[in-house]
């Protein structure tokens, strides 16, 4: 990547939007501000090639599939199909692949970005000096109309693990390693612990995931989390309440004392471990002491997320940053509206923000649509259940397995969101966001066409659920439709 700036050249540069930091929401913000005609600065001072190629959404799945290839070919005996039950991975060489194809992905950004002007795109660290004014390493000043933060968030180990040195790890190192290591113990029970740990534990490793208070995938539905839960526990060691006694070194392995089921204090010892308690928001270097920004407890500043502008100021934020959604298609969102934004200022336009999906790439996946089962505590609704242990293509594919529950409001019947632990769920979280998103009624939905056999019959079936106990709910009879029957 070429940058600007090469020595004592240029010591400021006024331009109309500066964009600190290049990944995918830094991205998405440049490139509306310069549609919108504006001279835009982007500032990166990590990598370039963003963190969902490099060590996030891509690399992950590259693992997750070559661990459930193997996974499905080893279960294929009750099909009839032996001989492959012993199959086993060669470490060194799924890593390999995982990244070289990872680099494929890096590459497609790079290439994207040697596209940009020459002069618009610097490596080195920013750090405000007021709100239109930024210091780049202590080289030069950028003097901008406005500024979009995009810094991103990065994997924290907190000090109780610091004493472990180099074997505690984030995820972000995870796709550098060699090869696979025998054991990994991972401390977190979010979406990345339960998705690498579930791979992991399939391509052969020694795997004992550490939770808290009882979490999972961030799912707040205790059926659908316990669900989840309860499927993993047949495959990897998985304590979502652990009691952690001590964590050491011990003549230089990783050393981890903790409290089974039953009372009994048991030592584990790993080859590594992989610290995911959490990703916190990469604001520190920025010096927003030196704004007129109000930051909440986090250091985040405050911001409207339906302008991502900090309070009244030039300076808007979108991405992991901002602590809100830490998914890409977010990340997304907001760096396009952040971008505009900037550079209509002091036009801001405000815009509805998407209905909210999360997706976990577990098997059986989870998902969070919409509202969450937490978010309603207090409100009057109706739930919709189904479990896939007897539905149809569910059993067929031999993953049936798995809970979803909508979430309509009592007296409209508008369905207001939903939590899911089920076969193919990344599909169904998709037919129920767009429709939380249009406003579509349980009732709307089921008049929709279903196919047979499929797994979205199964989202038919918590549907019908729903609509039955709304109009009990309202004494009216249960309406009919054209898809009454199916397994």
């Amino acid at each position: 990547m070429r940058c600007l700036f090469h020595g004592d050249v240029m010591q400021s540069r006024q331009v109309d939007v500066a964009v600190i930091g290049a990944g995918s929401a830094g991205l998405a913000a440049f490139h509306a501000a310069r549609a919108a005609g504006k001279r835009v600065l982007l500032i990166e001072s990590g990598e370039f090639g963003t963190l969902c190629a490099r060590s996030g959404c891509m690399p992950s799945k590259l693992l997750i599939a070559a661990a459930n290839g193997l996974h499905d070919a080893t279960s294929l005996g009750p099909r009839g199909i032996n001989g492959l039950e012993h199959a086993k991975p060669d470490g060194r060489a799924v890593l390999a692949y995982v990244r070289a194809e990872r680099d494929g992905f890096v590459a497609s950004v790079l290439k994207e970005m040697r596209s940009f002007p020459e002069d618009s795109v610097v490596h080195g660290h920013a750090r405000f000096l007021s709100d239109a004014v930024l210091a780049v390493d202590d080289s030069f000043e950028v003097h901008a109309r406005s500024v979009v933060i995009a810094t991103g968030a990065t994997g924290v180990i907190p000090d109780e693990f610091k004493v472990l040195g180099e074997h505690a790890v984030t995820s972000d190192a995870v796709f550098e390693w060699e090869t696979l290591p025998e054991s990994v113990g991972i401390f977190g029970a979010g979406p990345i612990a339960l998705e690498l740990g579930q791979a992991l534990a399939r391509l052969g490793v020694r795997v004992q995931i550490f939770g808290r208070n009882g979490a999972a995938a961030g799912l707040t539905d205790p059926e659908v989390r316990d669900v989840l839960i309860h499927a993993l526990q047949e495959e990897v060691y998985l304590d979502a309440d652990a009691n952690i006694l001590e964590t050491k070194l011990e003549y230089g392995i990783p050393t981890v004392r903790y409290r089974a089921s039953g009372g009994r204090a048991v030592t584990s010892q790993f080859e590594a471990v992989l610290v995911a308690t959490g990703r916190s928001p990469a604001l520190d270097t920025l010096q927003l002491d030196k704004t007129t920004l109000t930051l909440d407890k986090r250091g985040v500043p405050v911001f409207d997320d339906m302008s991502m502008q900090c309070g009244e100021s030039t300076i808007f934020i979108a991405g992991d940053c901002d602590g809100t959604r830490p998914w890409l298609a977010d990340a997304t969102d907001e760096g396009t509206l952040a971008g505009h934004n900037a550079a209509s200022f002091p036009d801001v336009q405000h815009a509805a923000r998407k209905a909210s999906l999360s997706i976990v790439f577990t098997d059986p996946q989870a998902a969070m649509i919409g509202a969450s089962y937490k978010s309603l505590a207090g409100r009057d609704i109706v739930i919709g259940k189904v479990s896939f242990e007897d539905q149809g293509r569910s059993k067929i594919m031999r993953k049936n397995r798995g809970a979803l529950r909508v979430y309509a409001d009592a007296c409209s019947g508008r369905l207001l969101g939903a939590e899911a632990s089920a076969p193919e769920v990344e599909h169904l979280a998709h037919l129920l966001a767009w429709a939380v998103q249009l406003g579509l009624k349980a009732q709307d939905m089921l008049s929709l066409p279903f196919y047979h056999p499929v797994v979205e019959e199964g989202l038919r079936t918590a549907l019908r659920d729903a609509s039955r106990r709304l109009c009990e709910r309202h004494s009216k009879p249960m309406p009919t439709t054209t898809s009454a029957v199916g397994c």
